[in-house]
Protein backbone atom coordinates (compact mmCIF):
# COMPACT_ATOMS: atom_id res chain seq x y z
CA UNK A 1 0.00 0.00 0.00
CA UNK A 2 1.45 3.41 -1.02
CA UNK A 3 0.14 6.72 0.26
CA UNK A 4 1.39 10.01 -1.19
CA UNK A 5 1.05 13.27 0.68
CA UNK A 6 1.57 16.33 -1.56
CA UNK A 7 3.18 19.44 -0.12
CA UNK A 8 0.88 22.39 0.52
CA UNK A 9 2.16 25.67 -0.93
CA UNK A 10 -0.46 28.19 0.10
CA UNK A 11 -3.62 28.51 2.14
CA UNK A 12 -6.28 31.09 2.85
CA UNK A 13 -7.54 31.88 6.33
CA UNK A 14 -11.09 33.09 6.68
CA UNK A 15 -11.95 35.20 9.74
CA UNK A 16 -14.51 33.78 12.11
CA UNK A 17 -16.48 35.90 14.46
CA UNK A 18 -16.40 35.27 18.18
CA UNK A 19 -20.05 34.25 18.05
CA UNK A 20 -19.32 31.56 15.42
CA UNK A 21 -16.47 30.06 17.48
CA UNK A 22 -18.58 30.00 20.62
CA UNK A 23 -21.42 28.34 18.71
CA UNK A 24 -19.11 25.56 17.45
CA UNK A 25 -18.08 24.53 20.96
CA UNK A 26 -20.29 21.78 22.41
CA UNK A 27 -21.97 22.38 25.75
CA UNK A 28 -20.06 21.10 28.74
CA UNK A 29 -22.88 18.69 29.57
CA UNK A 30 -22.59 17.06 26.09
CA UNK A 31 -18.85 16.38 26.31
CA UNK A 32 -17.88 12.70 26.88
CA UNK A 33 -16.52 11.80 30.33
CA UNK A 34 -12.75 11.33 30.65
CA UNK A 35 -11.39 7.84 30.02
CA UNK A 36 -10.64 6.17 33.37
CA UNK A 37 -9.21 3.07 31.73
CA UNK A 38 -11.78 0.68 33.23
CA UNK A 39 -12.49 -2.23 30.87
CA UNK A 40 -15.18 -4.88 31.25
CA UNK A 41 -13.86 -8.42 31.47
CA UNK A 42 -14.97 -11.12 29.05
CA UNK A 43 -16.58 -14.41 30.16
CA UNK A 44 -14.15 -16.93 31.70
CA UNK A 45 -12.51 -19.67 29.70
CA UNK A 46 -13.69 -23.13 30.84
CA UNK A 47 -12.86 -26.60 29.57
CA UNK A 48 -13.40 -30.14 30.87
CA UNK A 49 -10.48 -32.44 30.10
CA UNK A 50 -10.89 -36.00 28.79
CA UNK A 51 -9.74 -37.35 32.17
CA UNK A 52 -12.39 -35.41 34.11
CA UNK A 53 -10.73 -32.22 35.36
CA UNK A 54 -12.39 -28.80 34.88
CA UNK A 55 -10.04 -25.93 34.02
CA UNK A 56 -11.16 -22.32 34.52
CA UNK A 57 -9.31 -19.08 33.77
CA UNK A 58 -10.89 -15.71 34.55
CA UNK A 59 -9.99 -12.00 34.74
CA UNK A 60 -11.26 -9.11 36.86
CA UNK A 61 -10.52 -5.46 37.70
CA UNK A 62 -9.07 -4.80 34.26
CA UNK A 63 -7.82 -1.37 33.20
CA UNK A 64 -6.39 -0.20 29.87
CA UNK A 65 -5.60 3.52 29.65
CA UNK A 66 -3.99 5.07 26.54
CA UNK A 67 -1.07 7.34 27.49
CA UNK A 68 1.36 9.51 25.56
CA UNK A 69 4.46 7.51 24.52
CA UNK A 70 7.84 8.61 25.84
CA UNK A 71 9.15 8.83 22.26
CA UNK A 72 6.41 11.39 21.37
CA UNK A 73 6.33 9.77 17.91
CA UNK A 74 2.99 9.81 16.11
CA UNK A 75 3.61 6.19 15.05
CA UNK A 76 3.92 4.92 18.67
CA UNK A 77 1.07 3.65 20.85
CA UNK A 78 1.34 3.12 24.60
CA UNK A 79 -1.10 1.82 27.23
CA UNK A 80 -1.08 1.69 31.01
CA UNK A 81 -2.66 -1.65 31.95
CA UNK A 82 -3.70 -3.68 34.96
CA UNK A 83 -5.87 -6.59 36.03
CA UNK A 84 -6.13 -9.78 38.05
CA UNK A 85 -5.99 -13.14 36.26
CA UNK A 86 -6.80 -16.38 38.10
CA UNK A 87 -6.88 -20.04 37.23
CA UNK A 88 -8.44 -23.05 38.94
CA UNK A 89 -8.52 -26.82 38.44
CA UNK A 90 -11.50 -28.64 39.95
CA UNK A 91 -13.45 -31.86 39.63
CA UNK A 92 -12.76 -35.56 40.23
CA UNK A 93 -10.33 -36.46 37.51
CA UNK A 94 -8.95 -39.92 36.96
CA UNK A 95 -5.31 -38.77 36.79
CA UNK A 96 -2.88 -37.21 39.26
CA UNK A 97 -2.22 -33.50 38.82
CA UNK A 98 1.39 -32.33 38.71
CA UNK A 99 0.78 -28.55 38.62
CA UNK A 100 1.06 -26.24 35.63
CA UNK A 101 1.44 -22.59 34.57
CA UNK A 102 -0.65 -19.44 34.31
CA UNK A 103 0.52 -16.95 31.68
CA UNK A 104 -0.91 -13.42 31.47
CA UNK A 105 -0.23 -10.65 29.00
CA UNK A 106 -1.61 -8.52 26.19
CA UNK A 107 -2.07 -8.62 22.44
CA UNK A 108 -1.54 -5.37 20.52
CA UNK A 109 -2.92 -5.04 17.01
CA UNK A 110 -2.02 -2.33 14.51
CA UNK A 111 -4.31 -1.60 11.58
CA UNK A 112 -1.52 -0.28 9.31
CA UNK A 113 2.18 -0.70 10.02
CA UNK A 114 4.65 1.99 8.97
CA UNK A 115 7.08 0.82 6.30
CA UNK A 116 9.49 2.90 4.22
CA UNK A 117 9.18 6.69 4.03
CA UNK A 118 10.79 8.56 1.13
CA UNK A 119 10.91 12.20 0.06
CA UNK A 120 10.65 12.49 -3.73
CA UNK A 121 11.54 15.91 -5.09
CA UNK A 122 13.01 17.85 -7.98
CA UNK A 123 14.86 21.14 -8.33
CA UNK A 124 15.50 23.43 -11.29
CA UNK A 125 16.91 26.77 -12.35
CA UNK A 126 14.98 29.45 -14.19
CA UNK A 127 15.92 32.88 -15.49
CA UNK A 128 13.97 35.99 -16.39
CA UNK A 129 15.09 39.10 -18.24
CA UNK A 130 14.75 41.47 -21.18
CA UNK A 131 15.03 40.44 -24.80
CA UNK A 132 17.44 42.58 -26.78
CA UNK A 133 19.03 42.26 -30.17
CA UNK A 134 21.45 39.40 -30.03
CA UNK A 135 19.96 37.52 -27.09
CA UNK A 136 18.40 37.63 -23.62
CA UNK A 137 19.89 39.62 -20.81
CA UNK A 138 18.97 37.81 -17.55
CA UNK A 139 17.78 40.05 -14.76
CA UNK A 140 16.64 37.37 -12.28
CA UNK A 141 17.22 33.74 -11.33
CA UNK A 142 14.70 31.35 -9.69
CA UNK A 143 15.15 27.88 -8.16
CA UNK A 144 11.78 26.06 -8.34
CA UNK A 145 11.35 23.12 -5.93
CA UNK A 146 8.64 20.46 -5.92
CA UNK A 147 8.19 17.22 -4.07
CA UNK A 148 5.98 14.62 -2.42
CA UNK A 149 6.30 12.35 0.60
CA UNK A 150 5.89 8.67 -0.31
CA UNK A 151 4.84 6.31 2.49
CA UNK A 152 5.01 2.55 1.98
CA UNK A 153 2.54 1.07 4.46
CA UNK A 154 2.50 -2.62 5.35
CA UNK A 155 -0.44 -4.79 6.43
CA UNK A 156 -1.25 -4.63 10.12
CA UNK A 157 0.38 -6.96 12.64
CA UNK A 158 -0.49 -8.41 16.05
CA UNK A 159 2.18 -8.45 18.78
CA UNK A 160 1.90 -10.61 21.89
CA UNK A 161 3.45 -9.18 25.07
CA UNK A 162 3.83 -11.67 27.93
CA UNK A 163 3.84 -9.87 31.28
CA UNK A 164 4.14 -12.86 33.62
CA UNK A 165 4.24 -16.66 33.55
CA UNK A 166 3.58 -18.23 36.93
CA UNK A 167 4.36 -21.89 37.63
CA UNK A 168 2.25 -23.62 40.28
CA UNK A 169 2.15 -27.01 41.96
CA UNK A 170 -1.47 -26.79 43.06
CA UNK A 171 -4.32 -24.56 41.86
CA UNK A 172 -5.89 -22.04 42.37
CA UNK A 173 -3.25 -19.68 41.01
CA UNK A 174 -3.30 -15.92 40.47
CA UNK A 175 -1.37 -13.17 38.63
CA UNK A 176 -2.06 -9.49 39.43
CA UNK A 177 -0.82 -6.73 37.10
CA UNK A 178 -0.77 -3.07 38.13
CA UNK A 179 0.33 0.06 36.19
CA UNK A 180 2.32 -1.80 33.55
CA UNK A 181 3.25 -0.03 30.30
CA UNK A 182 2.55 -1.78 26.99
CA UNK A 183 4.02 -0.09 23.88
CA UNK A 184 4.06 -0.69 20.13
CA UNK A 185 6.03 1.29 17.49
CA UNK A 186 5.59 1.83 13.78
CA UNK A 187 1.78 1.99 13.87
CA UNK A 188 0.23 4.61 11.58
CA UNK A 189 -3.29 3.22 11.72
CA UNK A 190 -5.69 2.51 14.54
CA UNK A 191 -4.36 0.33 17.36
CA UNK A 192 -6.18 -2.36 19.32
CA UNK A 193 -5.43 -3.92 22.71
CA UNK A 194 -6.82 -6.92 24.57
CA UNK A 195 -5.67 -8.98 27.53
CA UNK A 196 -5.11 -12.71 27.47
CA UNK A 197 -4.39 -15.48 29.97
CA UNK A 198 -3.66 -19.17 29.39
CA UNK A 199 -3.90 -21.85 32.07
CA UNK A 200 -1.96 -25.08 31.55
CA UNK A 201 -2.68 -28.05 33.80
CA UNK A 202 -0.25 -30.97 33.70
CA UNK A 203 -0.24 -34.59 34.67
CA UNK A 204 2.59 -37.04 34.20
CA UNK A 205 1.61 -37.71 30.59
CA UNK A 206 -0.69 -34.83 29.54
CA UNK A 207 -1.02 -31.05 29.26
CA UNK A 208 -4.44 -29.40 29.05
CA UNK A 209 -4.73 -25.71 28.11
CA UNK A 210 -7.59 -23.21 28.35
CA UNK A 211 -7.37 -19.57 27.25
CA UNK A 212 -9.07 -16.31 28.17
CA UNK A 213 -9.22 -13.27 25.84
CA UNK A 214 -10.41 -9.93 27.13
CA UNK A 215 -12.56 -7.24 25.55
CA UNK A 216 -10.78 -5.42 22.71
CA UNK A 217 -10.14 -1.69 23.21
CA UNK A 218 -9.28 0.58 20.28
CA UNK A 219 -7.53 3.94 20.03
Amino acid sequence: MIMRIATLTACMLLPLSTAQIAKAEPPVSDMPPPDTGVVASAPPGIVTTPDGWTLTVVASNETQLPVAPLTTAVSSREYLVGGTFAGAVSGEGSTTLKGGTLEAGYQVGCGIELGQVRLIGSAGIGTSGSSLTGGLIPTGVTFPLSGTIEIHAKPGTVSTVTVNKKEFKKAPVRVTIKDTHIKVDGCVGQSFLRSYATLTSSTEDTDDIVAYYGVTKSV
